[in-house]
């Protein structure tokens, strides 16, 4: 088991701090869409906005020829109106205004639901799902280490209660490992299992290809789901209001959240109106399916399967969209705990290996720390600094035809590929480097959202919707905090002569 259990973290200890990181900072993704898209803070209005105020998207989803016309409704996490449609390849998302209806600029920027978050679960690897397999086998590898971290540790218990936060040496490494280990450990089990559940049908296509003709029909009978094909004919489509309406009165007044129009401008089209699904864990929301030209009832969901049922539910505890401020941010900070669990095994196995093998002459400890050093607080310089050229550059802007949100996602992809690059090169400077780099980015980018749109800490304080905002920079600074005190300690750890610091120690700089 501690074999296990020391390499299984070691092949894939990067790709998981990658996915922790990236899933932790999805907890408050469209937090951190406001904070990147200014033009979205805007106060939760006191009545939702018409469903055919808008009409004129949906026209223009129809000259686009959409397979889908999206519109949302205000939420408290995200009160503005969105509507979303796919305009041949592109994915067409814009935001209006939830009073007036008047369109808002563009956001320019993918920000947290865009690129954080699917970033989590699929490293943007799209082609043949390599990146869900990639993720699904990080996160099996996380439950072997789970079980194997309980089997080595017999002594959990008291291990948790002793943290030698004085030594400057393996052993305080460590306790830290291991306190953030106890701590995390149902979660980081539910987390895991959740997530491969979430995925089952990537990972698991038999499960209903033995038993259903077509995914269609699977998830018709699993999921209570509706659809129909195109008729390849021109129709029209009733009053969105009307459906939402029919929808209230079936739903003993529960109000719409969601309106979505398959097959725009055809004769099959049809609208299915939804519930919000933020009061209640299970991902999933009572749909009522109307024939677009008529108005009339198609289709209700009703309940799921059990099994099915069971999948939401889990689906539901892994993304946390149901409405609970603290849970969530409980949630935050397990996925703090995670990473630094990483981030301690990693340090961990360079300290206790280091000195033998330099005195070999092995080259193992040396690259092990160039990729640690990159997946750990490289990855965090990189999503800083992401969201500092969200501040700097202006909307609109384009070098070479490269748009202003590719242009955010091409810095977070060439800084992280140099801090790899800094820590193979600097390796004895390269941890407290990196960490004085996340802090500096940090205070930069609060400082910039201060500049470029007047909301200063005090003020968004002080104003009620822009909490959110407050919390994001107040999560910079206390991250700034953190880095510039582990920078500190780091650099007084190499001071004296023969310490074992994290990338400090002189044998550690020879490889």
């Amino acid at each position: 088991m501690n074999v296990l259990h020391t390499w299984a973290g070691l092949v894939v200890g990067a790709l998981l701090f990658a996915i922790f990181w990236m899933g932790t900072l999805s907890v408050y993704d469209n937090e951190i869409d406001r904070w990147m898209a200014p033009m979205t803070r805007v106060a939760m209005p006191d009545k939702p906005i018409s469903f055919d105020a808008l009409r004129g998207t949906y026209d223009a989803a129809v000259a686009a020829r959409a397979r889908s016309w999206t519109m949302l409704q205000p939420t408290e996490r995200q009160p503005v109106v969105r509507i979303v449609y796919r305009d041949g390849p592109e994915l067409v998302s814009r935001y209006f205004d939830p009073v007036t209806g008047a369109a808002l600029p563009e956001t320019g920027t993918w920000a947290g639901t865009r690129f954080f978050y699917p970033f989590h679960y699929r490293l943007h690897l799209k082609a043949w799902d390599i990146g869900e397999w990639l993720v699904g086998i990080a996160t099996m590898a996380m439950l072997l280490l789970c079980v194997s971290g309980i089997v080595i540790h017999r002594k959990m218990i008291a291990e948790f209660f002793t943290l030698r936060t004085r030594q400057k040496s393996a052993r305080m490494v460590l306790d830290l490992h291991t306190v953030a280990g106890v701590l995390g450990l149902p979660f980081n089990f539910m987390i895991a299992l959740s997530g491969l559940i979430i995925l089952s049908i990537t990972f698991f296509p038999s499960g209903w290809q033995s038993s259903y003709p077509d995914k269609k029909s699977f998830n018709e009978e699993a999921y209570s789901a509706y659809s129909r094909p195109k008729a390849n004919k021109p129709g029209t489509l009733v009053s969105l209001d009307e459906l939402a309406q029919k929808a209230q009165q079936i739903w003993d007044g529960s109000k719409p959240w969601a309106i979505v129009v398959q097959h725009p401008g055809d004769a099959a089209a049809f609208v299915t109106v939804y519930q919000s699904f933020d009061l209640g864990i299970v991902r999933s929301a009572p749909a009522i399916h109307f024939d677009a030209a008529t108005g009339a009832v198609l289709h209700q969901s009703h309940e799921m399967r059990p099994i099915a049922q069971a999948q939401r539910f889990l689906s539901g505890m892994h993304q946390i969209q149901f409405r609970h401020w603290m849970l969530r941010a409980l949630y935050f900070a397990l996925g703090l705990f995670g990473c630094v669990l990483i981030l301690t095994g990693f340090l961990f196995w360079l300290q206790s290996r280091r000195r033998r093998h330099a005195a070999e002459g092995r080259p193992g400890v040396r690259v092990v720390e160039a990729v640690a050093v990159g997946s750990t607080a490289g990855i965090i310089v990189a999503s800083i600094s992401f969201m500092v050229t969200n501040r700097i550059l202006p909307l609109g802007v384009s070098v070479m035809g490269i748009e202003r949100y590719a242009l955010e996602i091409w810095v977070f992809y060439l800084v992280w590929l140099a801090t790899f690059a800094h820590a193979w090169w600097r390796p004895q400077a390269a941890w407290a480097g990196q960490c004085l780099a996340i802090a500096a980015l940090a205070v930069l980018a609060v400082a910039l959202n201060w500049v470029t749109t007047g909301d200063h800490l005090l003020r968004s304080i002080s104003v009620s919707h822009l909490w959110p905002v407050a919390g994001v920079d107040f999560g910079l600074l206390a991250l700034a905090s953190t880095a510039f005190g582990v920078s500190r300690w780091l650099l007084r750890a190499e001071r004296p002569a023969g310490a074992i610091a994290p990338g400090f120690s002189r044998a550690g700089s020879h490889g």
